[in-house]
């Protein structure tokens, strides 16, 4: 029988991901996505498949229809990027937790019903905030900066969604998972919302410097798409991972100045890096997490976890898909 996924946030980078590998093992996918940030171009190689739904319009208002229909319900729709969050609190916000809500409410009735629907968070790992440990457990203590600080309300916004989430497992029975991701990186992710790797990439390879950001000595992990979807994918089919949150990425370190250094010796020409504070790139206010590690125990132990890409790779795919691009 065939399963029928709903995928929020589909026409977005990882969602687009999950969309091709959820095609591609047979289901039926509804894509639900108010392209605020997403962009159809991501599904353009499945434009016209059979098995595909494309709806336009904003999750919160069609919840109930979707979720009835669906089998599975992966949730990526969500304010994308430090820079957005910035920019627009009041409405990164909103949009974090309201439509989880409204499509955890969905999936509660249902359960309620006698129906069936696994639903699946992508969290993050802003909901950590600034905790110092080296690398960070899914059951870590969190630490957030002051309110009057922007860039906090989006980790709080996220782990208010994982809370509701965690709820409506415990007193509703829903069957829910949650995957916090960590800097996930590969084909079709742009600069524009303040990824650092793609901003790199785009500036590498038009021949401008590469901005990096303070001192460059923060660390941080990157994970290709295709492995945080085959873990997302896998997690679904695991019983063991229901009720419980997972730290979903790759555990690689590398500083952000090491980075630019890698982009930079993989073009052809050198490009200069220079840098900029900040309270240049975000404000005066703006407060960074300097170091940002998961432990990937868990799961690695659930549904055993593997990478199957490095770094160098990653950034050679992501510099030649920008070079066809010319």
């Amino acid at each position: 029988m065939t399963r029928h996924s709903l995928v929020t946030g589909g026409a977005g980078f990882i969602g687009s991901h999950l969309t091709e590998a959820l095609l591609s093992r047979g289901d039926h996918v509804t894509v639900v996505d108010d392209l605020s940030t997403g962009d159809k171009s991501n599904l353009a190689d499945l434009r016209g498949h059979e098995r595909l739904q494309f709806i336009e319009g904003d999750v919160a208002d069609l919840a109930e229809q979707v979720v009835d229909d669906a089998d599975d319900v992966y949730h990526l729709a969500a304010a994308v990027g430090v820079e957005l969050i910035c920019r627009k609190t009041y409405e990164s916000i909103e949009r974090n937790i309201w439509p989880t809500q409204r499509l955890l409410g969905a999936a509660r009735k249902k359960v309620k019903a006698g129906g069936a629907t696994r639903f699946f968070l992508a969290s993050s790992s802003e909901v950590y905030g600034n905790n110092p440990g080296m690398a960070w457990t899914e059951d870590e203590t969190l630490v957030f900066g002051p309110s009057t600080e922007p860039r906090w309300s989006y980790g709080v916004s996220k782990l208010v969604d994982e809370f509701l989430a965690l709820a409506a497992w415990r007193e509703f029975q829903v069957p829910v998972i949650i995957g916090r991701f960590f800097n996930v990186v590969g084909p079709r992710q742009t600069g524009n919302y303040g990824m650092v790797l793609p901003r790199f990439v785009e500036a590498a390879v038009a021949g401008r410097s590469l901005t990096v950001h303070d001192d460059g000595q923060q660390t941080r992990c990157f994970a290709h798409v295709e492995d945080v979807v085959a873990a997302v994918v896998d997690l679904m089919k695991t019983p063991a991972a229901v009720g419980r949150v997972f730290n979903i990425g790759s555990d690689a370190p590398v500083k952000i100045l090491d980075l630019a250094e890698m982009v930079a010796a993989a073009v052809e020409s050198t490009p200069e890096i220079q840098f900029q504070s900040y309270q240049q790139a975000y404000g005066d206010e703006f407060q960074d997490v300097r170091r940002r590690v998961p432990d990937t125990t868990r799961l690695r132990e659930t549904i055993d976890f593997q990478p199957t890409k490095g770094l160098l790779e990653i950034i050679q795919q992501l510099i030649d898909e920008a070079q066809s691009r010319q």
